[in-house]
């Protein structure tokens, strides 16, 4: 087993580009990789044989937990009946087409149909085209500006890596293009003004928006995309009024509202969308990563009525639309999906992210909260995140050449627990599969306030 770990650790370097890492490093092996071979519930298990509990579900993504044999039959039992088949021209198939009333059933009020891809980021651009064609339908052509927040994240394409709001993701890239615009962040913990209240940061959110709006020309704004909840930001939740403000803007000036729920639609934060649970009204939603738990590739837009119906119009006025994936609605995706939203229906999962990531939540802030270098201890649902700082009175971070989060992730992931150690901050961000027990919370509760101990020990 060894040595074919060795093998394929060698080949991994030679020949496999990896996303979202540092090139040279791990070319040179002056960076560890490592190849996983199993997993099942919240474990995975590598070549070598070591076993982490993975409390970011992958990428947020892994929510049912791994080895589920329920939606392994589901894939192949679809593969040996109909492995693919396209979605233009009216064509369907039997788990595309139940998948789409599946998840319409579970939306939010008002929405209407879904349109299938692949990824989150696809699902975006499909937004922005959405979002283009239907202002040239209502005669609009000049609305075209789309408002995004720092921080944020809705990809890592051309546009919508313009959408997210982090320097990662636009660093030598010539990002964020025309016609994206990105306002305030809601991040409460690292407001300039520490006097405001969360009310009133909300409100200055919502000036600062409002500001952006009238500057630009209401006539020239489309739409404002925002995760219900920041993700990779830093996973910071709303303040307190912050949505209903927030709509309240985009209200007046007619700008259409897109849900981006790649990382909270079905189940995460302990309603089956983060929509219902902050009371958000979308135009536009994004899905992707829960729709599945990523045992398969797919995404979606799920469109509200009020946007399908102008489509029908532009469709009647301009012919078919002229927008499409080749594996769009995928019959092998679909059938993972349809029997992914089974297995969360069964097992209740729903209410288990609500209840054990409330538990998670408290015993990290009580074992974590009081440490002389964090800052903050948040999260929402199953998610969590603590932000470390240098000194604690006066909200000072660290040199990030420091690079405090990732030393706390590595010493982590050496204790046998998989926590992400988020950009633009040293913060270390917590995404169990929702399937988690509280003891394996408390098992990630005890293995973090370890490392963290460790590394600031050694500091």
């Amino acid at each position: 087993m060894l040595d074919r770990s060795n093998e394929l650790n060698a080949w991994d370097r030679d020949h496999f580009f990896h996303p979202s890492t540092h090139m040279g490093t791990h070319a040179r092996g002056e960076s560890p990789n490592r190849t996983i071979s199993t997993g099942e519930g919240v474990y995975i298990t590598d070549t070598n044989g070591k076993r982490s509990l993975d409390a970011f579900a992958g990428l947020y993504c892994v929510n049912v937990g791994y080895g589920r044999q329920e939606i392994a039959d589901a894939i192949a039992a679809q593969a040996k009946e109909l492995a693919y088949y396209h979605a233009y021209v009216g064509h369907g198939t039997d788990a595309s087409i139940r998948l789409a009333k599946m998840i319409i059933d579970r939306a939010p009020k008002g929405m209407s149909r879904v349109y299938f891809g692949l990824s989150g980021s696809d699902a975006n651009e499909t937004n922005i085209k959405l979002i283009w064609y239907y202002n040239n339908v209502l005669g609009r052509p000049e609305k075209k500006k789309i408002i995004s927040r720092w921080r944020g994240y809705h990809g890592s394409g051309i546009m919508t890596g313009s959408l997210t709001g982090l320097e990662l993701f636009h660093n030598a890239f010539d990002l964020p293009r025309a016609p994206i615009l990105h306002t305030e962040a809601p991040y409460y913990f690292r407001r300039a003004d520490r006097s405001l209240t969360e009310e009133q940061f909300s409100q200055f959110c919502a000036d600062k928006l409002e500001e952006m709006i009238l500057a630009e020309g209401p006539e020239t704004v489309a739409a404002f995309i925002g995760e219900p909840i920041l993700g990779t930001g830093g996973i910071v939740p709303p303040p307190a009024g912050y949505w209903e403000k927030i709509q309240a803007v985009l209200r007046k000036y007619d700008v259409l509202l897109v849900a981006d729920e790649v990382v909270t639609g079905f189940g995460r934060l302990g309603t089956m969308f983060g929509s219902d649970h902050y009371g958000i009204k979308p135009d536009l939603i994004t899905i992707a990563k829960g729709l599945t738990s990523a045992y398969a590739p797919l995404s979606g837009v799920i469109v509200s009525d009020k946007v399908w119906q102008v489509l029908v119009q532009g469709s009647d006025k301009l012919g078919s639309l002229g927008h499409g994936w080749t594996y769009s609605a995928h019959p092998i995706c679909a059938a993972a999906g349809v029997a992914n939203l089974e297995l969360i229906d069964k097992l209740d999962l729903v209410t288990n992210a609500r209840e054990t990531g409330l538990y998670f939540r408290t015993e990290l802030a009580k074992a974590l909260a009081d440490h002389p270098n964090v800052g903050d201890v948040r999260g929402d649902g199953m998610l969590a995140a603590v932000e470390f700082v240098a000194d604690k009175a006066d909200c000072v971070f660290f040199d990030p050449a420091r690079k405090v989060g990732p030393q706390i992730a590595t010493a982590l992931a050496e204790r046998g627990v998989i926590g992400r150690a988020m950009p633009q901050g040293d913060i270390l961000g917590f995404a169990p599969p929702l399937c988690l027990t509280k003891e394996e919370a408390d098992i990630v509760v005890d293995k973090t306030t370890d490392a963290v101990k460790t590394v600031f020990a050694n500091l």
